[in-house]
């Protein structure tokens, strides 16, 4: 159809509202439209658009001129001298950008047809960008098919640009003298906005993928053929220290020598290499690294490497969360109503804040690594490892590979990637030896050197790293004795007692042997609520009564056994489940019997009490059930010291 045709249609149309046959089915919907709007056909100039608004706009829609900028730069060089216009609009039809000559922007600035102006079909009649935009199709507009007869010099080419979910987020338009309308004009205008539908597309996934990048805790760094680094993750950036300007201009290998550089050379199907300790050095400074390398192969070339790398320190937060590495027991799970108790449990309590080292000392069964998991989880390193050690449980042979680790080859039958130890594991946690007494006399210089140094070397390493530790050690005998007897160094013990506890036996607290045993019992009663019971006065009588050599343990496991076996509801003989291993057939308090007068006895039990508590006046008093005022004069009535009686000046 020429443009006389079309001239005549449009004719047809404005004064007899008639539409003719060969008026295009999107023009004609456009037409009726912008006549029931009363758009004037002797129109058609842009309006300008509010600065602001503009500048809003223009912000709002800068990712659209950024991609389609360059596309339309390359579109421009192909139609250059053909006196063609390029319209870039977002999705509401404001002209964000255009690209001219001279000629076509003077026409283009005759109808203000310029960036800022709205050109929609009720802003300025039927046009082609409107029609795109509005019925979202491309669309080839010569002539007389705009609507307002100021545009019918005008040919016009447009496409709507979609987004990620197929919304119409603008349009890219060519115009140019109706007399040069050619069919191929659309072709090029509809592949023109394929390409920024797929530079769209393409920036949101490499956006996507930059983000799942950055967000990453393992550094990543892409190096070329040559091993100089091309991009890198944050995480990588805060691993190494330096930003990519900087690590470029270094060849990657020299900071990881220990990484199969060699092997990722020679592979060509990709196949990824690990390292889950290797070292990565810095300067003067060497880190501890899980790392791995992943060639990238294109067209069965290596072009690249991808590193991913971890501190150790992270690796080891992973592998102590897998294994268990953590307390369970806070202060809540110490059952005690007994003062002396009470007391121990405010001390320890009180340790907690501080990162000194702890003895604690205590018979087999009076809880403590109950204890040490409390004071863990009271203190400011509750989120990070909890290690338990027990000394009497490792050989002898494996006692420094096991608490110092190894380097790869350090001896035969070791891993070959080395190994941490449990005070590398431990760091910046808590780590807890128990059975201290138990460590063999020939590695107690090595422990010293960690517990005075706070750094471990590794078995075959040759540097040293530096801890973050606390360190709580627990023994079953009297690491004084063991001193004096030489089974334990005298430094390493003086290194150990600076904050220390003393769990008394069970027999000595007998308050508390009633109130734990109806603590054990409520558990299994929760438990097993269909064959709950309960305790009558004998059986905590003899509960009482009872020396408990395995103390609280002991207990616990005679209130389970009562529980499963006992028949009926009410237990009434505690001794049937009592343990049948040999028990003292007097008590403490019977061997304290005095054959003196009731005044010396009096003064005997006074004393006795005293050290009980550690030379502590006002709870030996509680203890005996009379002011601190009275306690005060029966010590000097029977010239009592609790100095000495704590033991201090012993």
């Amino acid at each position: 159809m020429d443009l006389d045709e079309k001239k005549r249609l449009w004719e047809e149309f404005i004064y007899k509202g008639a539409i003719g046959p060969g008026v295009n089915r999107n023009v004609a919907l456009s037409w009726m439209k912008c006549s029931k709007k009363k758009v004037d056909p002797y129109g058609g100039m842009g309006r300008k658009t509010d600065p602001e608004l503009l500048r809003s706009i223009r912000e709002e829609n800068q990712w659209l001129i950024d991609i389609a900028g360059p596309i339309m730069r390359n579109l421009f060089d192909i139609v250059s001298g053909s006196h063609f216009l390029l319209v870039l609009t977002d999705s509401c039809g404001y002209i964000l950008e255009t690209i001219g000559d001279e000629a076509v922007n003077r026409m283009a600035h005759e109808m203000h047809f310029e960036v800022g102006m709205l050109w929609n079909d009720d802003a300025v009649g039927t046009n082609a960008i409107g029609v795109a935009l509005d019925q979202d199709v491309q669309i080839q507009m010569a002539g007389a098919e705009h609507y307002c007869i100021t545009h019918h010099k005008w040919t016009c080419s447009a496409s709507p640009i979609h987004g990620l979910n197929g919304e119409v987020v603008g349009c890219l338009n060519i115009s140019g003298d109706a007399s040069m309308a050619n069919s191929h004009s659309l072709g090029i205008v509809a592949a023109a906005a394929f390409g920024i539908e797929n530079q769209i597309l393409q920036r949101h996934t490499t956006g996507l993928m930059r983000t799942a990048l950055d967000s990453s805790s393992d550094g990543i760094v892409i190096l070329d053929e040559s091993f100089r680094s091309v991009w890198m993750n944050k995480a990588a950036e805060n691993i190494l220290f330096m930003g990519l300007s900087e690590l470029s201009g270094i060849d990657f290998r020299s900071l990881m020598p220990d990484m199969p550089w060699v092997a990722s050379e020679k592979s060509s199907q990709g196949k990824r290499h690990v390292r889950n300790d290797c070292k990565l050095i810095l300067g003067s400074m060497t880190y501890q690294m899980s790392a791995s390398i992943s060639p990238i192969i294109f067209e069965r070339s290596t072009i690249g490497y991808s590193v991913s790398m971890m501190r150790q320190e992270q690796l080891l937060k992973t592998v102590n969360k897998v294994t268990g590495n953590h307390a369970t027991y806070t202060f809540d799970d110490i059952y005690a109503t007994d003062p002396v108790m009470k007391r121990v449990i405010q001390m320890a309590q009180k340790y907690s804040k501080y990162d000194g080292n702890i003895l604690i000392e205590g018979e087999s069964g009076t809880g403590k690594e109950l204890f040490a998991q409390a004071i863990h989880n009271a203190s400011a390193r509750a989120d990070a490892p909890f290690i338990t050690i027990n000394c009497a449980s490792i050989p002898r042979d494996l006692v420094e590979s096991e608490l110092f680790g190894y380097e790869k080859g350090a001896f035969t039958g070791a891993l070959k990637e080395g190994k941490p130890g449990k005070f590398e594991l431990a760091d910046g946690g808590t780590i807890f030896l128990d059975e201290i007494g138990e460590m063999p006399l020939e590695f107690q210089p090595k422990l010293l050197r960690i517990v005075q140094s706070r750094c471990v070397q590794r078995l075959g390493g040759k540097y040293e790293k530096k801890l973050d530790i606390r360190i709580i050690v627990a023994t079953n005998r009297n690491l004084k004795d063991e001193v004096a007897a030489r089974n334990f160094r005298e430094d390493l013990y003086f290194r150990f007692n600076v904050l220390k506890l003393t769990i008394p036996p069970l027999r000595e607290r007998k308050k508390d042997i009633a109130y734990c045993a109806e603590k054990f019992l409520e558990h299994f009663n929760q438990r097993y609520p269909e064959i709950s019971k309960a305790m009558d006065g004998r059986f905590l009588r003899e509960l009482e009564g009872h020396y408990w050599p395995g103390n609280v343990r002991e207990l616990q496991n005679c209130i389970e056994r009562a529980f499963y076996t006992g028949a009926g509801n009410i237990l009434t003989d505690a001794s049937s489940y009592f343990d049948s291993i040999d028990v003292p057939k007097s008590t403490p308090q019977q061997a304290r019997i005095f054959n003196g007068t009731l005044e010396e006895l009096e003064g005997k039990n006074v004393e006795t009490v005293l050290k009980d508590c550690g030379g502590d006046v006002c709870l030996a008093a509680e203890k005996l059930g009379i002011s601190r005022a009275s306690m005060y004069r029966r010590l000097k009535k029977f010239g009592i010291s609790p100095k000495e009686a704590s033991g201090r000046l012993s």
